[in-house]
């Protein structure tokens, strides 16, 4: 494990850029350190690390997770949620509370959005009987990141999204004033109208929602009519 993540650490500082790094931080407002290493560049980086054959045994996971997550520079954040990734198949119970930890700590859109729709989200597919017990605690947890995750964890399940969940999310959040929960509102009804526009419609016309949340959700519903 610590030479995985040595390796790993020797391979990013390799290619540190550090005019790109403080655009990176500058968009971020300045809350995270970075190498200065574009998207792309880091994928091409990481893939060797997600090989079958040297990725790390699963009861490794937590103790990987806590330490790159406590890494300065973001880069790390991001190969951690993609490793995690790998294991989305193999997701067991428990595995919910480092999902948790990864969206309550350094905690931004950049990070909760990917954790939201591709891990959590895939988490709750495995585990749909811990979905109530963890959507009220969140819901009422007034971090709105965990909030943010509860309203965007069905984002890319289509035909599957249970309406109804989504619908007791929404109305639990509704008089937010926080930017980031009606800015994600209007991104899951967005996301939804591409499958079920009349839902969106009827939802949008009989709830009071933010005008940012409304002006989101029905930007594709007007763009094809």
């Amino acid at each position: 494990m610590e030479e995985y993540i040595k390796t790993l650490e020797i391979e990013f500082k390799k290619i540190a850029n550090n005019e790109i790094a403080i655009q990176q931080k500058a968009y971020l407002k300045n809350q995270f350190d970075f190498y200065g290493i574009k998207t792309p560049l880091r994928r091409k980086i990481q893939k060797p690390f997600f090989e079958s054959d040297v990725l790390p045994k699963k009861s490794d996971l937590e103790k990987i997770v806590k330490k790159l997550w406590a890494k300065p520079q973001r880069e790390y954040q991001y190969f951690t949620q993609e490793l995690l990734f790998q294991y989305r198949k193999k997701f067991e119970k428990d595995d919910i509370k480092i999902l948790e930890f990864m969206i309550t700590h350094k905690s931004w859109w950049d990070t909760v959005d990917l954790i939201s729709s591709k891990l959590v989200g895939e988490y709750f597919k495995i585990y749909p009987f811990q979905k109530n017990k963890y959507i009220n605690k969140w819901l009422s947890s007034n971090n709105i990141w965990l909030q943010r995750t509860c309203v965007l964890f069905q984002l890319n399940y289509k035909e599957a999204l249970d309406k109804e969940l989504l619908s007791f999310i929404i109305n639990s959040l509704l008089g937010s004033d926080e930017f980031f929960i009606n800015k994600s509102i209007g991104w899951i009804l967005r996301s939804y109208s591409r499958v079920n526009p009349k839902w969106v419609i009827d939802f949008v016309n009989k709830t009071e929602l933010d005008k940012l949340s409304v002006r989101e959700g029905i930007r594709l519903i007007n763009k094809n009519n």
